[in-house]
């Protein structure tokens, strides 16, 4: 008799685990449709964005049509990506790479590049890139702990036995993906006027702000050599 107790409590336990690993499972694929709809909202923003810029740049710069054409071309193909994450993904490289195009011609165009219309566009789009890189990396980072224990012993069971299928990742190819910068726009003497630096790289990090009250070294005045100490007269000889 306490053979059968003991087994019915261990047969309690599995389902008892079973019923908590099911429904964290049920939890994360919510948390992943979730981070993704985020995604897709940081994406939408960027493609309601983009027609502004193309118009407002054929004011100033109609005969880069080719350049133009790339842009609208590639947001189409990117709006139409409506499929799993890795498709979209597929489509918004050729749009960043188009988006990059188009800031490079606007650099021949001075007066386009002092267009309050244009600069608050081209601000509203790097907010968005922000927004979207965190979005992503939000994603990225729930779809990573999810698919380890879909492979994990033992939740890869309970995966197994209720269709839980590994989810896709959200990445850019290496040489357009966002971490490498959103568009920054500089119009300092010498300086380029877009550039796609990444913010974790020093040689296109801003320069440190000192703390209040305090100068930096390039700012702090030249300090004086200390003054030679007075010479000591001679000792008379002994």
């Amino acid at each position: 008799m306490e053979v059968l107790w003991v087994l019915l409590g261990i047969v309690v336990l599995l389902v008892l685990a079973g019923v908590v690993a099911y429904n964290r499972f049920v939890s994360q694929k919510q948390l992943i449709k979730d981070a993704w709809a985020n995604i897709d909202t940081e994406l939408r923003r960027r493609y309601d964005l983009i027609p502004n810029i193309v118009e407002t740049v054929k004011g100033y710069a109609s005969q880069e049509r080719e350049v133009l054409e790339n842009v609208t071309r590639a947001r189409a193909m990117a709006t139409g990506a409506t499929g799993s994450p890795e498709a979209q993904a597929a489509a918004e490289g050729p749009l960043v790479a188009a988006l990059r195009q188009l800031f490079a011609v606007v650099e021949n165009y001075p007066d386009l590049k002092a267009n309050q219309n244009f600069l608050a566009l081209q601000a509203e789009l790097s907010n968005t890139e922000d927004r979207l890189q965190t979005a992503r990396r939000f994603y990225n980072a729930n779809v990573r702990d999810y698919n380890r224990r879909v492979q994990s012993v033992p939740s890869n069971v309970i995966a197994s036995m209720f269709h839980f299928e590994p989810e896709e990742f959200f990445e850019v190819e290496e040489a357009l993906r966002g971490d490498e910068g959103v568009p920054k726009v500089s119009f300092e003497p010498g300086a380029p006027g877009v550039s796609f630096g990444s913010p974790s790289d020093p040689s296109t990090a801003p320069p440190a702000t000192p703390p209040a009250g305090m100068t930096s070294p390039a700012e702090s005045p030249a300090q004086a050599p200390p003054a030679a100490p007075p010479e000591r007269p001679d000792q008379p000889a002994g």
